[in-house]
């Protein structure tokens, strides 16, 4: 019965901690100390809850970082937002409350049209918009942090340095909730965030570390703390304190302290989960009515098997006589037992000795780890540090060279400097260039366009006035006429038809087409002078030769790197070995002690069952007197079934049903809340916290 009345408690729990790898505390409730088992049991029950959102609508993706000083006060909120075009949209409409938005990744050169009211429409041309920027407002869940040592309250700044018994206590408020209608009265529904908060610890400086309502984990060196809040969940769901105290607003850490320094916390506050409950599946707990008679029918077969005790006990006590002969056998090979672990004894003595001269052997090679590691980083950083200067020199300027970042930052110069790539960037800039300039060109083109044009206009003109001077004056010597028409063509009247003409024609679509092909030939007939200039061929030349020697840089620090990474490996599996080698030894001499206490302990057995065997008619006796309490136990599971399990039933069956309710409320207000900085009506969202506490 436990397990189906809890199966709505591993729901809300398995969401917020099987799904974050926190399953232990979800065993706990269930009460099963079959890890795997329960563990499948929770991930099915919530497997067959989830639904995947599909989005027919651009969504944002909202990350909000708070700084947080050592007691959990807000020093500062910085808010990334990621516009997922997931429609290809040519324009996503955003609303927000940020104040100083950039925009980071991608293109990173995205226009926008921004409203008074935080509205803003992005030109995203069917990409993703990726910006962040600054809010002041109140978080929907606060954080309060606070130290005690050795019993007394004490600031994280007067903690530095210190030692001693040391409690710090994280208490999350939870302060967004919708007012909701739940089985009939008006209620406070919280938007229900699980608060992971991870915390590394030095082993050296934290000793005998402790949690509540989290987990550890230890590598030896540090000790990882996982700590699960549930803020608002308990008033959520209508919990008595003293109910499911698993659901917990806050989480505690003990340790002892050496010399304290503060340590890295994160913590991730997210709705995520429970956005994505079907309640629709959730369905009603009217089965579980059946589930009550399935334990009322497995106390009654309880019953019934004591009865079956009674019994069996009962044989037993006919078969004494069997068990008795069966001692005397047990005794005898108690004997060989004894002479055999003496035997082991003497073999696990030679074990152990063997185990601690390879121990001592490899501690010894252990020793010269540091100094090789050591050598190989300062070479390394030799080799880069002379890489540096020589790209310098070459007047290319990169980040600092380091171990981790070399190659990707040579890997960028290289494809800076591929023909192809450095062939684009010259044929752009020389485009910028010209293009520039096109208006100049055009003006050119336009000027001596005018010319031909006027010439044309000119040379009709003076033929028409030849004609009417030659019908008005007709027989007369060719000097005459041109005389004439000389005289009329620098009249201001022909001068203006001339001009007139002129710009009619100009302003042609003919002409017009004309002035523009011209332009654009003329614009790529410049741009292919340059291109094949003296100077961009050189540079072209000059950027494949760059990227060869680069390469080879590349190459000769790669081969290095291989060296490097496997001289640490090697140390590092000495060093394990090493360790290992130390628990070897160790665990020798224990199994040595073992064997020790096997030899002393199988005389023991010799000698106990001996007396067994002389006491075998007390255990006769006992178990009668055995038999004659599994009656009286028979008697106990009907006074159990008529007190405790028929009471317990009819518990159970009265308060399932509001609980249901009151998770459904959840669910729906954790879909409600989407945003923290602002969301517009034609966006989906999904937003999460991440605390760091400042160091």
């Amino acid at each position: 019965m436990k397990n189906k009345i809890m199966k709505i408690m591993a729901v809300i729990l398995g969401i917020a901690l099987v799904t974050a790898g926190i399953g232990n505390s979800a065993y706990a409730i269930t009460g099963n100390n079959s890890n795997n088992d329960t563990e499948e049991q929770v991930k099915e029950l919530v497997s067959d809850l989830i639904v995947e959102n599909e989005n027919d609508k651009p969504v944002k993706d909202e990350t909000v970082y708070v700084i947080a000083g050592q007691d959990g006060s807000v020093k500062k909120i910085i808010v990334s937002d990621w516009l997922k075009n997931v429609t290809g949209n040519a324009q996503l409409a955003d609303s927000t409350e940020l104040t100083g938005i950039e925009e980071v990744k991608g293109d990173a050169d995205h226009d926008y049209t921004a409203g008074s009211d935080g509205s803003r429409v992005w030109d995203a041309e069917g990409n993703d918009i990726y910006y962040q920027g600054n809010i002041e407002k109140e978080l929907p869940v606060a954080m309060n942090i606070r130290y005690t040592l050795d019993g007394k309250d004490v600031t994280a700044e007067e903690l530095k340095g210190k030692s001693g018994e040391l409690v710090i206590s994280y208490e999350y408020e939870n302060k967004q909730y919708e007012t909701k209608t739940v089985n009939g009265s008006e209620e406070k529904i919280y938007v229900p965030f699980t608060m992971l908060t991870g915390m590394m610890l030095d082993n050296d400086v934290f000793t005998n570390v402790e949690v509540t309502n989290g987990k550890l984990v230890n590598d030896g060196d540090r000790t990882v703390v996982i700590g699960v809040a549930l803020p608002g969940l308990r008033q959520n769901l209508g919990l008595e304190d003293d109910k499911l105290t698993e659901i917990a607003d806050h989480f505690e850490v003990r340790a002892h302290v050496e010399n304290y320094e503060p340590a890295m916390v994160v913590t991730l506050a997210s709705n995520e989960l429970f956005n994505k409950i079907n309640t629709d599946k959730l369905g009603s707990f009217d089965g579980l009515s059946d589930s009550m008679n399935e334990l009322t029918n497995a106390v009654g077969q309880l019953m019934d098997g004591s009865s079956q005790l009674y019994d069996g006990l009962d044989t037993l006590l006919e078969r004494s006589g069997e068990l008795a002969d069966g001692i005397d056998a047990l005794a005898a090979g108690s004997k060989q037992l004894k002479e055999g672990a003496a035997q082991l004894d003497n073999g696990a003595g030679q074990l152990a000795e063997g185990a601690a001269q390879l121990s001592k052997g490899l501690d010894t090679l252990k020793t010269n780890n540091d100094t090789l590691n050591g050598g190989a980083k300062q070479v390394f950083d030799t080799l880069l540090a002379t890489a540096q200067t020589q790209l310098t020199a070459a007047g290319i300027e990169v980040p600092q060279l380091t171990v981790d970042n070399y190659a990707q930052v040579l890997d960028g110069v290289i494809a800076s400097l591929d023909k192809d790539a450095v062939y684009a960037k010259a044929e752009a800039a020389v485009e910028a260039a010209v293009e520039e300039k096109r208006d100049y060109i055009e003006s050119r083109v336009t000027a001596a366009v005018r010319e031909q044009v006027e010439a044309k206009v000119t040379e009709t003109v003076k033929a028409g006035v030849l004609q009417q001077v030659m019908a008005a004056a007709p027989g007369q010597p060719d000097a005459f006429y041109e005389a004439a028409v000389e005289q009329q063509m620098a009249g201001e009247e022909v001068k203006a038809l001339i001009a007139a003409n002129t710009e009619q024609q100009m302003a042609g679509d003919e002409v017009k087409a004309i002035i523009k092909t011209t332009t654009d030939e003329q614009v790529s007939k410049a741009i292919a002078d340059n291109m094949a200039s003296d100077e961009v061929q050189a540079k072209l030349a000059q950027a494949s030769e760059g990227a060869a020697k680069i390469i080879a840089l590349k190459t000769s620090l790669d081969s290095y790197n291989t060296f490097y990474k496997g001289l640490a490996a090697y140390t590092d599996g000495v060093a394990q070995a090493a360790a290992g080698a130390g628990k070897l030894a160790e665990g020798t001499a224990q199994l040595k002690d073992g064997t020790g206490n096997l030899s002393n302990g199988s005389t023991a057995l010799n000698a106990g069952l001996e007396t067994v065997r002389d006491n075998m008619p007390a255990l006769i006796d006992g178990v009668t007197q055995l038999r004659d309490g599994a009656g009286a136990l028979s008697d106990g599971m009907k006074e159990f079934n008529e007190k405790g399990i028929e009471k317990l039933v009819d518990a159970v069956d009265g308060d399932l049903e509001g609980l249901l309710e009151r998770f459904k409320a959840v669910a729906e207000v954790s879909k409600e809340y989407k945003s923290f900085a602002g969301l517009s009506d034609e966006m989906d969202g999904n937003v999460k916290f991440i605390y760091r506490i400042s160091e």
